[in-house]
């Protein structure tokens, strides 16, 4: 049976694809200029275009009339994203446990702070409880640091101000510039590194995960006992880093197509 349909949510997504490719900058494309990109009337793709509006997923700029993408759109690309980097990342935390022998963590930004989405422990180790779920603040952890690392300067002199940075037991970091200062260094060596700063006698170490457009969505990290991994906190970050580069090309890649089975 043909579904009645198909046909019209194809020519809905041919009208996102022309907006995706036209509509990203300035005040949007106008109803005639994208009828004229798809091939058709003025009036359906116009009735469409305000559907589509409606739910959210294109928006009209007030001033110039243009649509572009909406913010529905957006709010599904980040949850997909997010639902696909946990989907994927498992083995990627399994190989970085089996090299450091320590518990590993895969982080997000949330807000002001670091979500914990998923953790992969060594078989020895005490399972207490578990971070997943568990929010810590921003500034006294390496993840936090890694999620935050291509953040505009005055986006982060703007969010971590001093008063925060000391709600966050960020003290040592010296203020909002140091601050800045450390994320130029995370940038250069790829990972950062923290000791006794987001608890005394931890260490930790954590490394970007970038999307396809370049930017951190998420943080590789472990943090242990001082006494087991202080004395190596550098080269744990080394190879944390270099995980996460390659959990960065596998995210950064399209998902592998189902094969199709021969008729039998």
């Amino acid at each position: 049976m043909v579904r009645t349909n198909a046909s019209g949510l194809r020519r809905d997504l041919e009208l996102l694809d022309v907006l995706a490719t036209y509509g990203g900058t300035g005040g949007g494309v106008g109803v005639v200029r994208v009828a004229e990109l798809v091939g058709r009337e003025k009036t359906q793709v116009s009735r469409a275009l305000a559907s589509l509006a409606e739910e959210g997923l294109v928006e009209r700029d007030p001033d110039t009339l243009g649509y572009r993408l909406g913010w529905r759109l957006y709010a599904l690309a980040a949850r997909t994203s997010e639902t696909r980097l946990v989907a994927i990342a498992g083995p990627y935390l399994r190989r970085l446990v089996a090299q450091i022998h320590e518990t590993v963590h895969l982080c997000v930004l949330r807000g002001g702070d670091v979500l914990t989405l998923l953790s992969e422990s060594p078989s020895h180790a005490f399972r207490g409880v578990g971070w997943e779920g568990i929010s810590v603040a921003v500034p006294a952890t390496s993840a936090g640091r890694v999620l935050i690392s291509d953040w505009e300067p005055d986006a982060v002199r703007d969010w971590f101000t001093p008063e925060r940075l000391a709600a966050a037991g960020a003290l040592r970091l010296g203020g909002t510039e140091a601050l800045l200062e450390e994320l130029a260094r995370i940038r250069i060596r790829g990972y950062a590194t923290v000791d006794e700063e987001f608890e005394v006698g931890v260490v930790g170490c954590s490394a970007p995960v970038r999307d396809f457009r370049g930017r951190v969505v998420a943080a590789l990290n472990i943090a242990a006992p001082k006494g087991r991994l202080g004395d190596k906190l550098d080269l744990a970050g080394r190879i944390t880093a270099k995980i996460a580069d390659e959990l960065t090309a596998r995210l950064s890649s399209p998902p592998a197509q189902p094969t199709q089975e021969r008729g039998r």
